[in-house]
């Protein structure tokens, strides 16, 4: 059924106190529905308690929550094996896990990595310290002029010696879709498996992991309605036993002796120490608050938000867009830029009206050096967002720009 986004507002207190607030910083983190902070206090007030080693009621209802997160993170991204999901503290330690153990068991001194330049840093910097910790090779698939990932380039980049490819579903300068399924397809015929990054993607659009193919997807919470701290790795069974530990510590180990130590089966062989238990509890929430929207809704939402936008701010003098034109082709991330006044005062002015937008390179310095721009300004948009919040970021522009004499 169609949804009522203007009511949906009311779920994120936030909103409340801030009554002003124009939110439009939704690729870096989203607000929090009252469900999600209510799951955090309920946890604290009924269940609180470490998991898995605790031989009483409290512990064992606590591990049970755990799992049940598990379970429904699972579920929401589209695999229905619950081993097959870890709980990480973000995309980026997820990537920094895969990168280690899957290197460490795969790759050989002079093999290739690929990678792309639309990618965030976190998908870069882990690459670029264990190829130069293990002598490896990157090569960086280019973009074409209209801000989508150049084909004809990657298949040049493939080589013998490529062992994986990491690739982002969605950028978070451009808000491209990427052909996740397609990629996955070409790579597999050459027997190179793919980790995508789904920070962008998880929450805004549908994503099955298996029907996408992929080796490894990874996400954080706090980009989906959850707390920060959380976040959820993917592994396609084929490595699910197979890859080393990235981290060692307790609750991993099956035994311990003075001489070494033998791990645990997944998940648990890649979750050394005390997860943020609280956290996973609430990513559950998060996921099944997206599901009862149902995220095909929030996808046309952000479909003809975008597109509204992409028209309305086409229209403002001096402005430059960058990324896809057309809304079916992006996620509701509009990065834009004038020339004579930088997005870091931009972003500050926009704050003086309560419009909260991000300014600076989005940890993705690659992407804009071929944008040819040193920074950009980034509005992002959530299910809370309105063709209101539009207009009051296009006045805003206008009104600065006329008093800068743009």
């Amino acid at each position: 059924m169609p949804l009522n986004f203007h009511t949906i507002k009311k779920d994120f207190p936030i909103f409340t106190t801030h009554k002003k607030l124009v939110y439009l910083d939704n690729a870096a983190t989203t607000q929090k529905p009252s469900a999600v902070i209510n799951a955090l206090a309920h946890h604290y007030r009924t269940a609180n308690a470490n998991i898995k080693r605790g031989i009483y009621g409290l512990s064992e209802d606590a591990t049970e929550a755990y799992e049940e997160a598990r379970w429904k993170v699972a579920q929401f991204c589209g695999t229905p094996c619950a081993r097959q999901i870890i709980f990480t503290k973000n995309t980026t330690e997820a990537i920094n896990l895969v990168a280690h153990s899957f290197t460490r068991a795969h790759c050989k001194r002079g093999d290739e990595i690929l990678l792309t330049v639309m990618e965030h840093h976190s998908n870069i910097v882990p690459w670029q310290m264990i190829a130069k910790e293990r002598g490896l090779k990157l090569r960086f698939v280019n973009i074409t002029k209209t801000g989508e990932l150049d084909m004809r380039d990657l298949k040049s980049k493939i080589t013998s010696r490529t062992k994986l490819c990491a690739v982002t579903h969605v950028s978070n300068v451009l808000g491209t879709i990427n052909p996740i399924a397609e990629l996955v397809t070409l790579l597999h015929a050459r027997g190179i498996p793919v980790l995508v990054d789904g920070a962008q993607a998880i929450g805004h659009i549908p994503v099955h992991v298996e029907k996408l193919g992929c080796d490894f997807y990874v996400f954080s919470g706090h980009k989906m309605f959850a707390p920060t701290g959380i976040g959820a790795l993917y592994i396609h069974q084929k490595y699910l036993e197979t890859l080393p530990p990235f981290q060692s510590g307790g609750d991993m180990v099956l035994s311990v002796t003075e001489r070494g130590a033998t791990f645990q089966d997944a998940p648990e062989r890649f979750e050394a120490g005390t997860p943020p238990i609280e956290a996973a509890v609430a990513l559950g929430v998060a996921a099944d608050y997206i599901s009862k929207l149902g995220v095909m809704n929030i996808r046309q939402h952000e479909i003809t938000l975008t597109a509204y936008a992409l028209r309305k701010l086409a229209r403002i003098p001096g402005i430059t867009l960058f990324g896809p034109k057309k809304a079916q082709q992006k996620t509701g991330v509009i990065s834009f830029a004038f020339n004579t006044i930088h997005p870091h005062d931009l972003a500050s002015l926009l704050d003086e009206k309560n419009i909260a937008i991000r300014a600076g390179h989005h940890c993705a310095m690659p992407l804009h050096r071929s944008l040819g721009v040193t920074a950009s300004a980034r509005a992002s948009f959530s299910i809370y967002n309105t063709k209101k919040d539009v207009d009051a970021l296009c006045a805003a522009l206008v009104t600065i720009t006329d008093a800068l004499h743009i």
